[in-house]
């Protein structure tokens, strides 16, 4: 009898072996508590390989990756490979409590997966509780060998992640927050690849450079790693040329500036044509939650040509709260041609989504608003992860008690979703509710911000799936009217949407990669409020629609 992590090999293998000039990659992640210094102090952070941020992986389509995750920190952790399908195989996707248990302190386990007909810049990053605030890094995926990018070659490719960096151990402010009810405390700084820049005490010298030759192309891959906020971005005197989002290619297009969320990747190319000299790489916060507190600092890293050395320009970022720009830059992102839309929908689902309150208990005071505590939904139900089992496991050993099937598939009460909400609609119920949906049946999702409390631009990430982007607006989705208006003919397909504030989206997708999927907010406070949900995608016919069996070394709860 085959062993079941050595079937899960041979599986990996066989994929491998019809995928020419493919490699097969080892890596080894120690998670551990570190030393780190920043805006003058000295603090201890969880990351990977003692590097913050953490190993970037350099591969190509079809390459096959096994990546063993050793535990040394005093937290549980999951890794996460985000937008990455893993087809057939969610056992390496990574969310705790969804697909697997978490590796506990001195464990380890092995992510194996093979990337199949993906290409561009995605990320990985911890699923466990805040710990991706620091336990993040760039998963780059490259051509097969005797292919080539849809542009021109560039001279030099560079990673950008932003991210965000707090003044105290991120566990004790989500903790703080969780006790008390309220918001989390925002960061103190925004960080480009792990340094907030020379606008800061002390970080002149750790300031993220990139050095260039007139004429040079760069190919700028920008990743949004910040735990909590969407981020402009922008290079001063350079044009950007948007070439992918989401490891997705896109027609092309220039803008100043880009707006990325939390979750997504935009790959954009600058040409070195200006006065030799020091131009700053910026980004500061888009927010757009009524008198909600946010990181209002702007990171700087600096594009600096050989041997200038003149006092860096600042960018100009658009002001936080400039939706008109966001739409503006987001409806320009299509795909280069002609895709296959679904176009005749099996599941036809709308989910409502935001924040709500619960009432304070434990008691006698909590920090939210009017003595409550704060919540977060889908639907009406505040998403309640198990701990004693995953979900994944829960699904394929049949272990009863630990969900149910039953998350609705539009909401149960309907109102007017961005206008007053009525105060008896602002609790919603905590619950572990999952939906079916068959092998091959094709979806359409309208995701609907609501203005319980604000109205807010949420980034809505679906694991195991890339999804077509069919249409957006802004306050209630008109069912009669609004799908007059959907771009069935080269819609983006991404693997996280923000959708507007106070607005809509529509996506679609096929559900042809079985298993158990999270689909969350990607903002970690609102996840850690409740606002996700999970799709079991159901087996199909035969081997290549059906889940791989779990490997021997899953994490036991």
């Amino acid at each position: 009898m085959m062993s079941i992590s050595r079937a899960l090999f041979l599986s990996l293998l066989v994929s491998f072996a019809f995928t020419t000039f493919a490699e097969i990659h080892n890596y080894e992640f120690k998670v551990q508590e570190q030393a780190a210094t920043r805006l003058c102090k000295n603090h201890r952070i969880v990351n990977v390989n003692g590097q913050f941020p953490g190993p970037t992986i350099n591969v190509q389509n079809g390459d096959t990756l096994f990546v063993k995750v050793t535990n040394a920190a005093p937290y549980n952790v999951t890794i996460h490979w985000h937008g990455l399908r893993q087809l057939r195989n969610p056992w390496a996707d990574g969310p705790e409590f969804v697909t697997q248990c978490p590796i506990r302190p001195g464990g380890s386990y092995t992510y194996r997966f093979t990337i199949t007909d993906q290409e561009g810049t995605l990320w990985w990053h911890a699923h466990s509780r805040w710990l991706r605030a620091t336990v993040y890094g760039a998963l780059v995926i490259r051509p097969k060998s005797g292919s080539s990018y849809p542009f021109p070659k560039p001279t030099i490719e560079f990673p950008v992640i932003l991210g965000e960096w707090w003044d105290r151990k991120v566990i004790s402010v989500l903790r703080q927050a969780l006790f008390n009810g309220a918001a989390p405390n925002v960061s103190d700084a925004i960080t480009i690849n792990g340094q907030p820049g020379d606008l800061f005490r002390c970080s002149s010298q750790g300031t993220t450079r990139l050095s260039v030759k007139k004429g040079d192309t760069v190919l700028l891959r920008v990743i949004n790693a910040a735990l909590n906020q969407q981020l402009f971005f922008s290079v001063a005197n350079h044009k950007l040329t948007v070439v992918a989002t989401d490891a997705v290619y896109t027609k092309q297009f220039t803008t100043n500036v880009i707006m990325v969320g939390p979750g997504q990747t935009t790959d954009v190319l600058l040409t070195a044509d200006q006065q030799p000299g020091r131009y700053y790489m910026a980004a500061r916060a888009y927010a757009t939650a009524q008198n909600a507190p946010f990181d209002n600092t702007t990171a700087t890293a600096i594009l600096e040509y050989k041997s200038a050395t003149s006092q860096p320009i600042l960018p100009q970022l658009p002001a936080y709260n400039d939706t008109n720009t966001v739409t503006a830059f987001s409806n320009q992102i299509k795909s280069p041609g002609k895709v296959m839309v679904p176009r005749k929908i099996d599941e036809n689902l709308f989910f409502t989504m935001g924040f709500g309150f619960f009432n304070c208990t434990p008691g006698p005071r909590c920090q939210g608003p009017n003595n409550t505590r704060f919540g977060a939904s889908m639907n009406n139900v505040s998403f309640v992860l198990p701990n004693r089992v995953s979900l994944l496991q829960a699904y394929t050993q049949r272990i009863p008690n630990i969900y149910t099937t039953d998350f609705p598939p539009v909401p149960p009460l309907q109102f007017d979703y961005t206008g007053n909400v009525p105060r008896g609609l602002w609790q919603p119920v905590k619950g572990t509710k999952l939906y079916k949906l068959k092998f091959g049946s094709s979806v359409q999702i309208v995701l609907q911000d609501t203005s319980i409390f604000s109205t807010e631009d949420h980034p809505v990430h679906l694991h195991g799936y890339h999804f077509y982007i069919v249409g957006q607006g802004f306050g209630n989705f008109n069912p009669s009217s609004d799908p007059a208006n959907f771009n069935l003919v080269d819609p983006p397909q991404r693997n996280t949407i923000d959708v507007p504030v106070g607005g809509w989206a529509a996506i679609r997708f096929v559900a042809d990669n079985p298993g158990v999927w999270l689909m969350h907010c990607h903002i970690d406070t609102h996840l850690a409020w409740g606002f996700a949900m999970a799709f079991i995608v159901e087996n199909g016919v035969g081997e290549s629609e059906t889940l791989l069996p779990p490997p021997s070394d899953l994490p036991r709860c």
